[in-house]
C-alpha cells in the first residue's frame, strides 16, 4: 500500500470536507524498516562477537506484524504477562523468557505452556509455583529467580527497580541457606537507557552479593535497559566486558533483553495542527494527538521529544520569547489539563493542517498508548526498504467501543 492511499481523498472521514477547511489527516506512527534493520544488524553483531544472546522485550515493542523481520536476526523474546507469553509463542514462533512480579493460579499453566524460561520475583512465589514446574516433565521451563543487587544508576525514581523497599527481586541475604532445588538461573534488571559502564558496575555488585552462587547456575539474564544502538554507546567496551565475564563463568549463558535498543530512532509519530490559540502571551498549537494518550513517557519520565524543524527552548525561557514569531507550546487534544509540553521555535508559522513530526516514537510509546477521552488512535504504518508504505493497522470507533464492552 503506497502513501497515496493515505491522502485526504482516501479517508472516509474527510470525504465531504469543506474546501475552505484544512485537510486534517489521521495521525500515524511510521516505523522505518531500514532503520529497524540497522539496529538489528548491530545487535546481532554484538551478540556474535560477545557470545551472548539478545532477546526482544515486548514491554517496549510488540508490533507483531514485523516479527518476520526480527526472526532474521534473533530467536527469542521476553514476556511479563500471559498475553505477552502467548504473543511470543504464537506470533514470534518461540517460547518466551517470562518474568512477572507475581504469577496467578488461574493463568500459570498458560505461562508454562508458552515459556522456555520462567523467572520468579520472590521465594514465596517460588514455593507456590515451582512444584508445578518440577512435575511438568520434559517440557518444563527452566526456572530462575530475580535478584536485587541493591544498586542502580537510574536517576528517574519512577524507573528505579533497586530503590530501598523495591518490590522487585530477592536480596542476597534471603539466599543464605542456599539455592532452591531446581533453580537454574538468575535474572537482574536495573538499567534504563544505560551505558556499558553502568553494566560493568552492576556486574561488580552482582559478583559481590551473589557471586558465590554463579558457578552453580546455567544462565544469567541481565535484563533490559542496555541502549546499545545509541550513537554514543561504547560497543567495544560492552563486548570486552561480556567476553571477560563469560570467561570467568563459562557455565553461564548470558542473556540481555533490551526493548528500546531494538526500536531506538526507528520512526516518528506524525500529527497535524488542529488549532492555534493564545492565552496570556502563550501561543499553543493543539495537535491531533495527545501526550497522555500517545506519548505517555514524555509526561512520566519526563522528557521533551524532538520535533522535526523546530528548536526546543527551555521551560523557563524568558517570557518575552512566548510571543516571538514561530514560538509555540504544543498541546494535546485531550481534556487533561496537563496534556501539553514545552516551548519550541518552529522555522515557520503554524497553521491548522500543518504537520508536526515527533521523532523517535516507536519504542515504548506504541505499547503504552491509551484511548483515553476517545481520542483517535494513530495508525501503525511500516515504510519498507523500497520506500513503499504498508498500513499495519487503522483504528476505528469500534476499537474504542469494544474495549468497554
Amino acid at each position: 500500500m503506497g502513501c497515496k492511499d493515505f491522502s485526504c481523498r482516501g479517508l472516509e472521514a474527510a470525504a465531504n470536507h469543506s474546501p475552505k477547511l484544512p485537510c486534517i489527516l489521521a495521525p500515524y506512527y511510521l516505523l522505518k524498516e531500514s532503520l529497524l534493520r540497522r539496529n538489528l544488524e548491530l545487535i546481532s553483531s554484538i551478540a556474535n562477537a560477545a557470545g551472548v544472546e539478545f532477546i526482544l522485550a515486548f514491554k517496549a515493542y510488540a508490533l507483531w506484524r514485523t516479527f518476520p523481520i526480527f526472526r532474521e536476526y534473533i530467536s527469542h523474546t521476553t514476556a511479563s504477562s500471559p498475553y505477552e507469553a502467548r504473543l511470543a509463542y504464537e506470533e514470534f514462533g518461540s517460547k518466551a523468557h517470562t518474568y512477572s512480579p507475581a504469577y496467578e493460579d488461574d493463568t500459570f499453566d498458560e505461562i508454562m505452556r508458552c515459556s522456555s524460561h520462567i523467572t520468579f520475583n520472590s521465594l514465596s512465589q517460588w514455593a507456590r509455583f515451582a512444584p508445578r514446574v518440577l512435575t511438568a516433565g520434559a517440557a518444563a521451563p527452566s526456572m530462575g529467580l530475580r535478584i536485587n543487587p541493591e544498586y542502580s544508576e537510574i536517576e528517574t525514581a519512577l524507573y528505579d527497580p533497586c530503590a530501598p523497599g523495591s518490590r522487585f527481586g530477592v536480596l542476597a541475604e534471603a539466599l543464605e541457606d542456599g539455592l532452591p532445588e531446581g533453580l537454574e538461573g538468575f535474572h537482574c534488571h536495573c538499567h534504563c537507557e544505560s551505558s556499558s559502564y553502568a553494566l560493568e558496575h552492576t556486574l561488580q555488585h552482582i559478583e559481590k552479593k551473589f557471586g558465590r552462587w554463579l558457578p552453580q547456575l546455567k544462565w544469567l539474564n541481565l535484563g533490559g535497559g542496555h541502549l546499545v544502538t545509541r550513537k554514543d554507546y561504547d560497543v567495544p567496551h560492552l563486548i570486552s566486558l561480556l567476553q571477560r565475564f563469560k570467561a570467568k563463568y563459562p557455565n553461564l549463558a548470558i542473556i540481555l533483553e533490551p526493548g528500546s535498543a531494538f526500536a531506538w530512532q526507528t520512526g516518528p509519530l506524525v500529527a497535524q495542527v488542529v488549532d492555534v490559540m493564545q492565552n496570556h502571551g502563550i501561543r499553543t498549537a493543539i495537535v491531533n494527538v495527545s501526550f497522555t494518550c500517545h506519548m505517555p513517557d514524555c509526561l512520566e519520565m519526563p522528557y521533551h521529544p524532538t520535533i522535526t524543524g523546530a528548536d526546543l527552548l527551555p521551560d523557563d525561557c524568558d517570557e518575552a520569547l512566548h510571543t516571538t514569531e514561530g514560538v509555540y507550546r504544543i498541546g494535546g487534544n485531550s481534556c487533561l489539563s496537563g496534556d501539553f509540553m514545552g516551548y519550541w521555535h518552529f522555522h515557520r508559522t503554524l497553521q491548522p493542517g500543518d504537520e508536526v513530526v515527533f521523532e523517535d516514537m516507536i519504542h515504548y510509546t506504541t505499547v503504552k498508548t491509551t484511548m483515553f477521552n476517545g481520542i483517535h488512535h494513530p495508525d501503525l504504518r511500516l515504510e519498507h526498504t523500497d520506500g513503499s508504505v504498508e498500513l499495519l493497522r487503522r483504528y476505528t470507533y469500534e476499537d474504542y467501543r469494544d474495549r468497554m464492552d
